[in-house]
């Protein structure tokens, strides 16, 4: 079984106590996104985890962690976003150079291979156009460069809430990207040469378009063959046939929730409202079972 820790929250900058706690005693409770009464239980067991994939844009509060994890024979890779964009945009992260040097260090600590960087997902507006991604990425890709040998880009997917919060915000255009546009096209070029010549394998995430022709082939962010590869164990885990059809994802199970992070980000799919999300994480207890819990271990 794999473990994501999570699609829905980032759980390395916000909730690596809690994460922590719950390995120690090997299960935590996960109740179901789409009716809260349906809780799951779900094994941390080192023994029984495949590995964790650890989904984050500052996993420097979990990194504390990381011998005690090693000791209990934890497996894990982390999938590292890191943009730097403008605060109108994404107003929480931990800034550019900041994040660059706590990349250089995990990557230091737990090796390249297992710590793959995110580009994601891009969005494009008047004042983070195309030239910008350019000039960012490279500048990027260059700082990363030996760090990590994996990148993974997409294009922001227009969700109604994402296309309404962006919208009111003026923050840029949640529409369909043009894959057709020069500019688009000159970007994606770039973005493959620039990645290239710093060393890296570059990843599309859930594209609906092909691009190959870029150089630029579907990833498969929680990927069993490379846990397989990182770790020599046997692992076969089919596709996740409740993610889009265009994830290449192998099946897991995501022991985050909705509403709790608080970085802001105005095109992030998985927070409705900050408001609500600062409020839940006012009610986190590093001690509960879950996430948003207020159940005790010796309560159940």
């Amino acid at each position: 079984m794999i473990v994501s820790a999570s699609r829905r929250t980032d759980i390395p900058a916000f909730y690596s106590k809690w994460f922590l706690n719950r390995v120690r005693r090997g299960w935590c409770l996960v109740p179901n996104p789409f009716n809260l009464n349906q809780v799951s239980r779900v094994t941390l067991s080192a023994a029984e985890v495949d590995a964790f994939v650890f989904w984050s844009r500052n996993p420097r509060p979990l990194m504390r962690y990381l011998d005690e994890l090693d000791d209990m024979g934890c497996r894990y890779y982390f999938l590292f976003t890191l943009i730097g964009y403008p605060d109108r945009i994404d107003p929480g992260s931990p800034p550019l150079r900041q994040s660059i040097r706590t990349f250089q260090e995990l990557s230091a600590r737990v090796g390249p291979q297992r710590v793959i960087w995110r580009y994601d997902p891009i969005v494009l507006s008047s004042f983070c156009g195309t030239g910008f991604h350019e000039s960012n990425f490279r500048l990027v890709a260059q700082e990363l460069k030996g760090a990590t040998g994996r990148c993974v880009i997409s294009f922001v997917k227009p969700y109604r809430k994402v296309r309404a919060r962006m919208e009111a915000g003026a923050q840029g255009s949640a529409e369909p990207v043009d894959f057709g546009s020069m500019p688009v096209r000159g970007l994606l070029s770039a973005i493959s040469k620039a990645a290239r010549e710093n060393a890296m394998e570059i990843f599309s995430c859930a594209s609906e378009q092909d691009l190959s022709a870029f150089g630029i082939n579907p990833s498969k962010c929680i990927d069993a063959d490379l846990i397989s590869k990182l770790f020599a164990i046997p692992i076969r885990a089919p596709k996740d046939p409740c993610q889009r059809k265009e994830c290449g994802c192998a099946v897991s199970r995501d022991i985050g929730m909705y509403d709790t992070c608080l970085f802001g980000c105005s095109y992030c799919y998985a927070t409705s409202s900050l408001e609500r999300a600062k409020a839940n994480y006012a009610r986190h207890d590093p001690e509960s079972p879950s996430l948003l819990g207020g159940e005790k271990d010796q309560k159940l």
